[in-house]
């Protein structure tokens, strides 16, 4: 990379590949930097944009290049250019941040939990993959609005929202508990897996109801809405094989081969690209459901309620 004063940077090294990943991978400043010198076309710009002098964007960038062993910005009189490989670090820059705002999201929600003004209650799997997501929307329309979140099966959030514990909750269930007002927000599949080396991955016809309900499963704990659903859908389930209180134990269960699983289709795009989990055809058999915001029987979701009700449904 040369600068606009006649030097040269010293040449880029090869980035070394010992370490955890918190040394070969570049810290969350230096991505959303590189993220505003694309978006501006100028390294001036960016650094004022970011609140820090053009020196130390100048040397971040360089650190980054170094760490990771390539060039990443051209300067010149007339402005910064991205390297072609710039450009693709790039690509993987933003999906870094835009993880990172999630997760802010979700750590905010939890570090305001005593003093919040809204108290939000969800199932495991709506809490991992769908409410981060309506919580930043949220923050947009009112970002002064503290959010605490308490997440556990769907069980426990229905006694929560009963309780008072929390304003609005959201379930998986097959019925809503008494006491309660419902609508339905979304709707979800669930999926049969295996490790690619089960036997399963290897059938060539689809299961059946039957089979599938007197095989021993690696399943949530009772309470939870998948189980719920998959026990309604079959009539009746075998004893689990392992019984677990995540979903992403259970996805670890089965990728290492301990045995089928049935898990929500939201929390297993990773899983089945990547192949660590396959999907088994089952047939004679509808194994879906609704997804259901809920709040107590007669007080319709107000103020910043209301707000993150309407964000679910848009």
């Amino acid at each position: 990379m040369s600068r606009s004063d006649g030097t040269d940077d010293q040449p880029v090294r090869a980035a070394g590949s010992g370490g955890g990943l918190s040394h070969r991978v570049p810290e969350l400043g230096a991505l959303e930097l590189l993220l505003a010198v694309a978006r501006l076309g100028s390294l001036g710009r960016a650094a004022r944009e970011l609140g820090i002098t053009q020196p130390a964007a100048s040397s971040r960038i360089r650190s980054m290049e170094r760490q990771l062993g390539v060039a990443l910005v051209e300067r010149s009189p007339r402005g910064s250019r991205l390297t072609d490989a710039g450009a693709l670090v790039t690509d993987w820059a933003r999906r870094v941040v835009e993880a990172a705002e999630v997760f802010d999201a979700g750590a905010q929600a939890l570090r305001d939990r005593r003093d919040s003004r809204l108290r939000v209650a969800a199932s495991m799997t709506i809490a991992e993959y769908l409410l981060p997501g309506w919580l930043i929307a949220l923050r947009g329309q009112r970002p002064d609005t503290a959010v605490s979140l308490l997440a556990g099966n769907s069980t426990v959030v229905a006694e929560r929202v009963l309780s008072g514990e929390a304003d609005l909750g959201f379930v998986e269930g097959v019925s809503v508990a008494g006491g309660l007002d419902s609508v339905v927000i979304a709707h979800d599949r669930l999926i049969v897996v295996t490790a690619p080396g089960h036997a399963w991955a290897r059938r060539r016809r689809a299961l059946d109801a039957g089979e599938l309900a007197g095989t021993p499963l690696i399943l949530r704990e009772e309470g939870s809405g998948t189980r719920q659903v998959l026990d309604a859908a079959l009539g009746g389930l075998a004893r689990p094989l392992i019984e677990l209180s995540s979903t992403t134990a259970v996805k670890a269960s089965a990728a290492s081969g301990a045995g089928p699983a049935v898990l929500s289709e939201l929390a297993l795009g990773e899983e089945l690209s990547a192949r660590r989990l396959v999907e088994i055809p089952v047939e004679g058999v509808r194994l879906s459901r609704a997804l259901r915001a809920v709040w107590p029987t007669g007080h319709r979701p107000a103020g910043p309620a209301r707000d993150l009700l309407a964000l679910t449904r848009s």
